[in-house]
């Protein structure tokens, strides 16, 4: 049974046609850091809809000004069963992690790390970084990799060029151009379009992905649907064309696509799981690893999953108290 045959409410259209059923999914400001937090606007996951493909988190930033909100500093935290993708406009970003990295985030360039079963890293804004701008993603990994070694990747797209706009393809394929980058998981799309004042982009996109819309810049129009900035516009599976429209001031747009991912998961604070016990688990090997909390004898005997991290770094950070009520899983 394919993705669609799941979805009978999914029309199939006709070749070229775009779907109108554009769900507009808006973002809500969340403060990330201390006394002077950095806003982040958050449009995955929430209530109306949880994944786009396998896409399960979106944080849009900026421009911030970092002298007045001391810019990205998040220390030491885990991750697990899902992969990360940073993505600048502006700033530069450190990245360190338990894996042995240690890397540069710059704009137009994709830094992805792949969590497997547990990784740990920081993210911290160069000491040079004067504006601050981008977005910080994440995808579920599968279940036949969710388990896999940790990973890291560095790939600079070249930029493609079409009639009032250009684009750079950082995961997946679009437009002829297609990223090297091995995702662990599969049919996954990211890309950044850049349009000039007053251009419509008619994309060819497979049926099978939905697809997302961040308008980053200004609003724009997806499908001729009214998209406003910061805003997400979600496009179901069944279509093959996809229109995005920039006003009088042009866009940047980020486009995330993929095909469903067809399985429930659990997410709480940076884990991603299958099942509350799970969640519970991760939580509480990650509090004993670090050394906030005792071993508990459940866990004797397993290997550690959050490995070592360089010394002199900022304090990690520890994991917030699980909710009284068991964690329910998003489809």
């Amino acid at each position: 049974m394919s993705n669609l045959d799941a979805r009978p409410d999914l029309a199939i259209l006709s070749p070229g046609q775009p779907c109108t059923a554009v769900e507009v999914l808006e973002p809500r400001p969340v403060p990330l850091g201390g006394l002077r937090a950095m806003t982040v606007h958050r449009t995955l996951p929430q209530r109306r809809r949880s994944l786009v493909g396998s896409w399960c988190f979106l944080d849009h930033y900026g421009p911030d000004d970092v002298s007045a909100t001391g810019g990205m500093r998040v220390p030491r935290h885990p991750h697990t069963g899902l992969a990360t993708v940073s993505w600048l406009f502006s700033g530069r970003i450190d990245h360190l992690d338990s894996g042995g990295v240690a890397a540069a985030v710059r704009p137009g360039e994709l830094n992805l790390m792949i969590a497997g079963r547990g990784i740990t890293h920081q993210e911290i804004s160069a000491p040079e970084t004067r504006t601050l701008h981008g977005v910080q993603l994440w995808y579920a990994l599968p279940e036949s990799t969710r388990f896999g070694e940790n990973g890291f990747a560095h790939y600079e797209p070249e930029p493609v060029e079409l009639p009032g706009a250009s684009a750079r393809v950082f995961i997946g394929e679009l437009l002829g151009s297609a990223s090297p980058v091995d995702t662990r998981t599969p049919d996954l799309l990211g890309a950044e379009l850049l349009l000039a004042p007053g251009a419509s982009v008619s994309l060819e996109v497979r049926s099978d992905f939905e697809h997302a819309v961040l308008a980053e810049s200004e609003a724009v129009r997806v499908n001729s649907v009214a998209v406003a900035h910061r805003a997400l516009g979600y496009a179901p599976p069944g279509a093959d064309t996809l229109v995005i429209a920039a006003g009088e001031r042009g866009a940047r747009v980020i486009l995330l696509g993929g095909v469903p991912l067809g399985e429930e998961i659990v997410m709480w604070w940076n884990f991603v799981g299958r099942g509350h016990d799970e969640i519970v688990e991760f939580r509480r090997r990650y509090q004993a690893e670090l050394g906030f909390e005792p071993a508990d004898p459940l866990d004797a005997g397993k290997p550690a999953l959050f490995g070592g991290f360089p010394q002199g770094q900022p304090r990690a950070l520890p994991a917030p108290a699980l909710p009284i009520s068991r964690l329910k899983p998003r489809a």
